[in-house]
Protein backbone atom coordinates (compact mmCIF):
# COMPACT_ATOMS: atom_id res chain seq x y z
CA UNK A 1 0.00 0.00 0.00
CA UNK A 2 1.32 3.64 -1.08
CA UNK A 3 0.14 6.45 -0.97
CA UNK A 4 -1.52 8.22 -4.01
CA UNK A 5 0.97 10.90 -5.43
CA UNK A 6 2.40 12.03 -8.63
CA UNK A 7 5.06 13.41 -7.25
CA UNK A 8 8.14 11.71 -6.68
CA UNK A 9 11.18 12.67 -4.09
CA UNK A 10 14.66 13.08 -5.30
CA UNK A 11 17.22 10.73 -3.97
CA UNK A 12 20.70 11.47 -4.28
CA UNK A 13 23.26 9.19 -3.28
CA UNK A 14 26.45 10.62 -1.74
CA UNK A 15 28.08 7.37 -1.19
CA UNK A 16 27.27 3.26 -1.91
CA UNK A 17 29.68 0.91 -1.26
CA UNK A 18 29.92 -2.61 0.66
CA UNK A 19 29.66 -1.30 3.76
CA UNK A 20 27.13 1.82 3.64
CA UNK A 21 24.74 4.01 1.48
CA UNK A 22 24.23 7.59 2.21
CA UNK A 23 21.64 9.24 0.34
CA UNK A 24 20.03 12.24 0.61
CA UNK A 25 16.25 12.92 -0.22
CA UNK A 26 14.50 15.99 -1.37
CA UNK A 27 10.62 15.66 -1.28
CA UNK A 28 8.31 18.67 -2.62
CA UNK A 29 5.70 19.43 -0.81
CA UNK A 30 3.37 16.11 -1.37
CA UNK A 31 6.09 14.28 -2.85
CA UNK A 32 6.65 10.57 -1.85
CA UNK A 33 9.50 8.05 -1.81
CA UNK A 34 6.91 5.50 -3.26
CA UNK A 35 6.53 1.75 -1.25
CA UNK A 36 10.10 -0.08 -0.47
CA UNK A 37 11.46 -2.26 1.65
CA UNK A 38 14.83 -1.81 3.89
CA UNK A 39 17.00 -4.48 3.62
CA UNK A 40 19.46 -2.62 6.12
CA UNK A 41 19.22 -1.10 9.54
CA UNK A 42 19.35 2.31 8.53
CA UNK A 43 19.46 6.15 10.57
CA UNK A 44 17.78 9.05 9.24
CA UNK A 45 18.98 13.02 10.15
CA UNK A 46 16.70 15.67 8.89
CA UNK A 47 17.54 18.58 7.22
CA UNK A 48 14.52 20.55 7.46
CA UNK A 49 11.84 21.23 9.96
CA UNK A 50 8.82 19.99 7.95
CA UNK A 51 6.21 17.35 8.81
CA UNK A 52 6.96 13.64 7.51
CA UNK A 53 3.74 11.19 6.73
CA UNK A 54 4.63 7.39 7.00
CA UNK A 55 2.20 4.82 5.91
CA UNK A 56 3.20 1.17 6.97
CA UNK A 57 0.46 -0.79 4.74
CA UNK A 58 -2.45 -0.22 7.37
CA UNK A 59 -1.71 3.07 9.16
CA UNK A 60 -0.72 6.51 8.28
CA UNK A 61 1.56 8.38 11.08
CA UNK A 62 1.82 12.08 11.03
CA UNK A 63 5.30 13.41 12.40
CA UNK A 64 6.50 17.23 12.96
CA UNK A 65 10.38 16.93 12.53
CA UNK A 66 12.91 19.87 13.13
CA UNK A 67 16.22 20.19 11.99
CA UNK A 68 18.55 17.90 13.14
CA UNK A 69 15.82 15.18 13.91
CA UNK A 70 17.59 11.88 14.05
CA UNK A 71 16.15 8.28 13.84
CA UNK A 72 16.80 4.86 13.62
CA UNK A 73 14.84 1.46 12.08
CA UNK A 74 16.45 -1.69 12.18
CA UNK A 75 16.22 -3.44 8.89
CA UNK A 76 12.79 -4.73 7.41
CA UNK A 77 11.00 -1.87 7.61
CA UNK A 78 8.32 -1.26 4.76
CA UNK A 79 6.70 2.31 3.74
CA UNK A 80 5.75 5.01 1.84
CA UNK A 81 7.14 8.01 3.35
CA UNK A 82 5.95 11.86 1.74
CA UNK A 83 6.36 15.34 2.73
CA UNK A 84 2.91 16.08 4.20
CA UNK A 85 3.85 19.80 4.76
CA UNK A 86 3.89 22.80 2.60
CA UNK A 87 7.56 23.61 2.57
CA UNK A 88 10.74 21.25 0.57
CA UNK A 89 11.50 18.81 2.94
CA UNK A 90 15.19 16.97 3.31
CA UNK A 91 17.05 14.49 5.22
CA UNK A 92 20.06 11.92 4.95
CA UNK A 93 19.29 8.38 4.83
CA UNK A 94 22.51 6.18 6.14
CA UNK A 95 21.70 2.21 5.40
CA UNK A 96 24.18 -0.14 7.44
CA UNK A 97 25.07 -2.66 4.80
CA UNK A 98 27.73 -4.29 7.24
CA UNK A 99 26.76 -2.82 10.87
CA UNK A 100 30.12 -4.68 11.72
CA UNK A 101 32.09 -2.46 9.60
CA UNK A 102 31.39 0.35 11.17
CA UNK A 103 34.21 1.10 14.08
CA UNK A 104 34.07 3.40 17.03
CA UNK A 105 37.42 5.53 18.03
CA UNK A 106 37.89 4.54 21.89
CA UNK A 107 36.74 6.80 24.19
CA UNK A 108 38.45 9.54 24.74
Amino acid sequence: MAFVCTIPAVPTTMRDDADVRITRWDFAPGAVTGWHHHAYPYFVVLLTKGIMKVHNGKDVTETHVDVGTAYGRPFGAEHDVMNGGTEPLAFIEIELKRPEAVTYPPPG
